[in-house]
């Protein structure tokens, strides 16, 4: 499960070096974020338990972060 995490932190590296190619530099930043703190996770040899714990909060984080981006913040159209 280590290795999936760094493999999760070379894909989020890619979606931010296309969002930069883009100039979208905010989602980029977030990205770049991302990607260091799955690459950091994936060496820090954590149990197969913790590793999914770990992978399902950022799951639910990230769910709940784009509902209520979508829903409060997006404009009216």
């Amino acid at each position: 499960m280590d290795r999936m995490f760094r493999v999760l932190g070379f894909w989020t590296f890619v979606i931010a070096l296309m969002f930069l190619a883009g100039q979208l530099y905010t989602p980029a930043l977030l990205f770049f974020v991302q990607t260091a703190l799955f690459v950091i996770l994936g060496y820090m040899g954590f149990t197969e338990r913790t590793y999914m714990y770990l992978f399902w909060g950022y799951m639910i984080v990230s769910f709940l972060g784009i509902v209520s981006y979508s829903f409060f913040m997006m404009p009216q159209g």
